[in-house]
């Protein structure tokens, strides 16, 4: 009986077991189908906030990107500076009036000469020998004349008798006077040939020193023509040149004529003396602009006693004048050119763009002035593309100090700012094209 009992509870126990087990691989599956569910509901998810934010930022990345700026008041003194160049306060050239060949010079490079001062000497062979048939021409003429004196006194003592006639009396008279003649005209050939003898001498025009030397003992001189090489080109025998002062020639654009008058004063830079400045003042200008490169010529004078300035150097000239503070700047990458003309890209507060016309002012390098077509409170778009269209979004960013935007600019001392105010003040004054009468100072064209 005991071992029907044992035997009849295993399958029991069995049993229990199965249903255990079967319920943990139901539990099992169900946990993986929730948390494969999950998964696949996370992914859906993530996916579409992806699409979501990809969608958004394709949107946002369709509005072009723009940098503004506002219109910036006008410097309170502009500086220019332009090229220059430095001659000579008087500078000449010296050609021989004479045929010949160079028998000596004296004067070398840079030899400091006065007034008068032999250069060279040439000697004319030919020339000489034609001084002297003139010489000789000059004597036979005023043989002819004395004898033809004689004669007519002769011929008037028999006048009124049946010796002579009167046609013959005549005759001898006028004969007399054609002697007279020929005398005069060969005594102006001997003068004419002893003028050109002067000039065997090549002497200095004035004080100065000699820049350039082309002659050389036994060069072939030619008359008007100067030194004559083996290809026949005629150069100077000699350069001399006066550099007590010195001329500075500038070309003023007609942008900035204005600044020119009396007072104008420049800096000069000269590459040989990196740190030094030179001060030039006003002596004349041209009043009258090139038609080519629309600048005047403006000459400025220095003082050059010290010689230590060549002529035909190159310079810089910086001036300074006073500016228009009430006048409006852009950056010239600012403007838009079309064909529609001249415009800027405006932003309201919707940011929208608006294209809109503006006129130009004077172009004071990297900025250009602006007369009409905004206003200060104005946004600009800085360096528009080509395709920004009238009416289209943008989206603002902020810009780069020291790079699109003007950096700021320190404030001077309440007694600096006044005394700058002032002084600009009185130099606005001083900024007219020319004086009234359109004369230039006492000195100009004339050594001072």
């Amino acid at each position: 009986m005991s071992g029907y009992h044992e035997d009849g509870g295993q399958p029991e126990q069995t049993t229990r077991h199965d249903a255990a087990s079967s319920r943990k691989r139901v539990i099992g599956v169900g946990v993986v189908a929730v948390v494969a569910i999950g998964l696949a509901g996370l992914g859906i998810v993530q996916r579409q906030a992806h699409y979501m934010h990809l969608a958004k930022e394709t949107a946002e990345n369709a509005i072009p990107v723009v940098q503004v700026i506002s219109p910036q008041p006008g410097p309170s003194i502009r500086t220019l500076s332009l090229p220059a160049n430095i001659a000579a306060w008087y500078q000449a050239p010296i050609y021989a009036q004479v045929s010949g060949y160079v028998k000596m010079w004296y004067k070398d490079f840079g030899a400091v000469v006065k007034t008068g001062d032999v250069l060279a000497l040439i000697d004319t062979p030919g020339l000489d020998a034609q001084y002297a048939a003139a010489k000789a021409n000059l004597d036979v003429a005023l043989a002819r004349y004395k004898l033809a004196q004689i004669t007519a006194r002769r011929w008037k003592a028999l006048q009124g008798t049946q010796a002579v006639s009167q046609q013959e009396v005549d005759v001898q008279a006028a004969n007399a006077e054609a002697q007279q003649a020929q005398v005069e005209a060969a005594r102006h050939e001997v003068e004419r040939f002893a003028a050109l003898e002067g000039f065997k001498k090549i002497v200095a025009p004035f004080d100065g020193v000699v820049t350039s030397r082309f002659a050389d003992v036994g060069d072939y001189v030619n008359a008007g023509r100067g030194d004559v090489d083996s290809h026949g080109n005629a150069t100077e025998l000699f350069s001399v040149a006066d550099v007590h002062a010195m001329r500075v020639f500038v070309a003023v654009p007609q942008d900035y004529a204005d600044i020119i008058s009396p007072r104008l004063e420049a800096d000069l830079s000269i590459p040989q003396y990196p740190d030094r400045t030179f001060k030039a003042k006003f002596l004349a200008t041209a009043t009258a602009f090139n038609p080519t490169t629309r600048t005047v010529t403006t000459e400025l004078t220095i003082d050059n006693k010290s010689g230590e300035l060549w002529p035909n150097s190159y310079a810089t000239a910086n001036f300074k004048a006073p500016g228009d503070p009430d006048m409006l700047i852009l950056p010239e990458g600012a403007i838009i050119f079309r064909a529609e003309g001249t415009q800027v890209a405006l932003v309201d507060g919707t940011n929208h763009v608006h294209l809109v016309g503006v006129t130009l002012g004077k172009n004071l390098g990297t900025t250009v002035q602006i007369l009409r077509g905004v206003k200060k409170t104005d946004r600009l778009v800085n360096s528009p593309s080509a395709g920004l269209l009238d009416g289209q979004e943008v989206r603002i960013v902020k810009g780069t100090p020291g790079y699109n935007l003007p950096p700021k600019k320190p404030e001077p001392p309440k007694g600096e700012a006044e005394g700058s105010q002032m002084k600009a003040g009185q130099e606005r004054i001083d900024t007219r094209a020319m004086p009234e009468d359109n004369r230039p100072p006492i000195e100009a064209g004339g050594r001072p």
